[in-house]
């Protein structure tokens, strides 16, 4: 019964992935307009966009580091 738990757990954990797949695909998206509608500010923008990518990374791996904390403990 524990065990089942545990496996349930981590795959609502792991929903929180779904959230920084579609946020990272948002953010270069919205880097792909911006480029074309002003590309001066290509370098600028990229630096955003990687910031923001890296953001939206951490908390999908967050998410999984919970998933693992729920499943090898």
């Amino acid at each position: 019964m524990l065990a089942a738990a545990k496996y349930i757990g981590a795959g609502l954990a792991c929903s929180g992935l779904i959230g920084a797949g579609a946020g990272i695909g948002l953010i270069f998206s919205a880097l792909i307009a911006s480029t074309a509608r002003n590309p001066q500010l290509r370098g600028q923008l990229f630096g955003f966009a990687i910031l923001g990518f890296a953001l939206a990374e951490a908390t999908g791996l967050f998410s999984l580091m919970i998933a693992f904390l729920l499943l090898y403990s």
